[in-house]
């Protein structure tokens, strides 16, 4: 299941203003903060003030805000809100031409998994996903066969000259 860059940009949107409650933001802000263009970033933004998560204030020092504590933010709700469908093949769109479909249980096995996906998502809450981008990632050590690294080491050799 893949969701939609409007809805992964929701996401981020309600995660950032998350971690910045104590202020407005801007949506340059939140553009630049994720480095996401501004002009993708409006649209997702009326959406989500027109769905009740975020607050607008207008005029000089104006910006954008989180209309309900992150505790009170549903992932599954988000999520359902900003895809346009949930539709995992074509049979759920009404509109096919599937010849196994009036004896197909692939459908039916399809609406269990979007059901669990979904069930998944919905025992999260938006303070679940607010974590400081600051913090140390940790990392594996990979241990290259001989010859990559070579070639790896030739390459970054080069750049540098």
């Amino acid at each position: 299941m893949q969701l939609t860059r409007f809805t992964d940009y929701s996401l981020r949107i309600l995660i950032c203003l998350g971690l910045h409650q104590d202020r407005l933001m801007t949506i340059r802000e939140v553009a630049d903060y994720y480095g996401i263009s501004q002009a993708h970033l409006t649209k997702v933004v009326h959406n989500l003030g027109l769905r009740g998560y975020i607050e607008t204030v207008r005029g000089r020092g104006g910006g954008i805000r989180l209309a309900r504590r992150p505790e009170l933010v549903n992932v599954g709700e988000v999520i359902r809100d900003t895809e346009e469908n949930m539709h995992i093949a074509e049979c759920f769109s009404g509109d096919t031409s599937c010849c196994l479909l009036p004896s197909c249980v692939l459908k039916s096995a399809f609406a269990e998994a979007r059901k669990n996906f979904l069930a998944t998502l919905d025992r999260y809450r938006l303070s679940d996903l607010m974590v400081e981008r600051a913090q140390p990632v940790a990392t594996a050590v990979v241990r290259l066969p001989k010859s990559m690294a070579a070639k790896l080491d030739a390459s970054s050799a080069k750049r540098r000259s």
